[in-house]
């Protein structure tokens, strides 16, 4: 049996930002000394570096407010007060994380292919993205 506590899927949503409960799981993980050791390294840098910069905030000011906060309607809250973006700027960054890895970009599709074999969907062709790679991983898809 798997030690490994996914954080939830990065296609779910808190105030209209895709990937933040993740992101919040892996913190909330780490903080409890929880993280499994594939997350730690990536923790703040990845997917989770570009939410920072499409929200325009700092990997330890998130920390912060999760740190001082008990729920995710806390923590949402906090996100409300500090991060000021229109839905379509939301919407772009999702949209942007839903085509990764770019074509043009040979060393990440050499990595996604890596990961890809690595979580068992080497032969899939319906995974087309690191999203996907995440959920198949995590035993989503």
């Amino acid at each position: 049996m798997s030690n490994i506590i996914y954080p939830r899927s990065p296609r779910e949503t808190m105030d209209g930002w895709h990937y933040l409960p993740r992101y919040i799981d892996k913190i909330r993980l780490h903080l409890a000394g929880r993280l499994h050791a594939d997350y730690q390294e990536n923790l703040g840098k990845g997917f989770d570096g570009m939410w920072l910069k499409a929200a325009g905030l700092s990997h330890a000011a998130l920390v912060e407010a999760v740190k001082n906060s008990i729920t995710d309607g806390e923590v949402c809250d906090w996100i409300r007060r500090h991060v000021k973006r229109s839905e379509a700027e939301k919407a772009a960054h999702w949209e942007d994380m839903l085509h990764r890895p770019l074509a043009s970009d040979q060393q990440a599709m050499a990595r996604f292919q890596q990961r890809k074999e690595e979580c068992g969907a080497g032969k899939r062709d319906e995974i087309k993205t690191f999203v996907d790679v995440i959920d198949v991983d995590e035993k989503r898809l």
